[in-house]
């Protein structure tokens, strides 16, 4: 069996986007969930270019034998500046990853 979903939206204005997809999959008793978000924002900047946001990347990894469950999540964060005709915009995006694996029961999977 396997899930898929994908969103795609964007402002009005075209200075924003998002987009979204969602997979769930059951392979030989393991459920994988991958979410991936990518989200992107356009500022004109009239002025200087103090307060621009440093980038940044976090990642976290998480295993519980227990449970029989691992999850896997990545972000970064950055922004790039960018010169169109003449005027300058600050483009900020984020990209996020996160999966998560499961281990499934027979009675679970039919």
């Amino acid at each position: 069996m396997r899930d898929l979903l994908f969103k795609n939206l964007t402002s009005d204005d075209r200075r924003r986007r998002v987009i979204a997809s969602s997979e769930i999959s059951d392979n030989e008793g393991v459920r994988s969930i991958i979410r991936r978000h990518f989200i992107c924002s356009i500022k004109e900047i009239a002025g200087g270019i103090d307060g621009r946001p440093l980038p940044s990347v976090y990642v976290l990894k998480e295993h519980n034998s227990r449970e029989q469950k691992e999850k896997f999540f990545c972000k970064i964060k950055s922004n790039i500046l960018a010169v169109h005709k003449g005027r300058l915009f600050l483009i900020t995006f984020m990209h996020t990853l996160k999966i998560t694996l499961l281990a499934v029961k027979k009675e679970d999977l039919v």
